[in-house]
C-alpha cells in the first residue's frame, strides 16, 4: 500500500516540482473547513481567491462610481446634434424627392434637393443640439442645488426646458412647452424605473 501514500506528493504540483503535497478527496473529508473556502483537489487553491468582489478600476477618493450629468452632458449634446443631423437630412430628402417630382432628373434638381437635405440637416440638428443644451445645463444646475441625483432633477430639467424654449410664444408657449417637457421627461422616468416598480408591485400582492 506504499504506493497509495506516494500519491499524496504526486499530482500537478510533482509534476512542475512544487514542494506541496496534494490530498485526496478522502483525506479532505475529516478536516474541519469551519470558516474557511474548500482547497480544490487540484491545484491546492483556495478558491476564494478566484473570486473577484472589489472593483475593477481604482477610483480618486470621493469620486461617484457612475458619471454624473456634466460627464453625460458631453455625450446628450453631441448625440442629438449627430440625430438631428441624420433625422433632418431624411427629411430634407423627402421634402426634396416632393418638391421636384415634377422634374427631370437634371443637375438643377440634384442642387435643389441638395440645399434641402442641408437646410433641413442643420434645422433639425440645431434645434436637438440646443434642446440638449438647455437640459443638461438645467440638470446640472438642479443637480448641485440640491446635492443629489434622481429622478426628479430628470424631470424638473425637462419641464423647464420645454418652457424656456417656447418662452417666446407667450404664457400658453411656456404652458405647452412646460407640459411637452414634463410628459416626456415623465415617460422616461416611468421607462427607466418600470422593473423595479413591478417588483414592488410583485411584493405588496403577496
Amino acid at each position: 500500500m506504499e504506493g497509495g501514500g506516494n500519491s499524496k506528493g504526486t499530482g500537478l504540483g510533482g509534476l512542475f516540482g512544487a514542494g506541496g503535497v496534494g490530498y485526496s478527496h478522502a483525506d479532505l473529508a475529516g478536516v474541519p473547513l469551519t470558516g474557511m473556502s474548500p482547497l480544490s483537489p487540484y491545484l491546492n487553491l483556495d478558491p476564494k481567491y478566484l473570486v473577484q468582489d472589489t472593483d475593477e478600476f481604482i477610483l480618486p477618493t470621493g469620486a461617484n462610481k457612475t458619471r454624473g450629468r456634466f460627464e453625460l452632458a458631453f455625450f446628450t449634446i453631441g448625440g442629438c446634434c449627430m440625430t438631428g443631423a441624420a433625422f433632418g437630412a431624411l427629411n430634407g430628402l423627402r421634402l426634396g424627392l416632393k418638391e421636384t417630382q415634377n422634374m427631370v432628373w437634371s443637375k438643377p434638381r440634384n442642387v435643389q434637393i441638395l440645399n434641402m437635405v442641408t437646410r433641413q440637416g442643420a434645422l433639425w440638428a440645431n434645434t436637438l443640439g440646443s434642446l440638449a443644451l438647455l437640459y443638461s445645463a438645467f440638470g446640472v444646475i438642479i443637480e448641485k442645488t440640491r446635492g443629489a441625483e434622481d429622478d426628479l432633477n430628470t424631470i424638473a430639467a425637462g419641464t423647464l426646458t420645454g418652457m424656456l424654449y417656447k418662452s417666446t410664444g407667450g404664457v400658453r408657449g411656456i404652458a405647452r412647452g412646460g407640459i411637452a417637457g414634463l410628459t416626456l421627461t415623465g415617460l422616461y422616468a416611468l421607462y427607466n424605473n418600470w422593473e423595479h416598480m413591478k417588483g414592488s408591485i410583485a411584493r405588496q400582492s403577496l
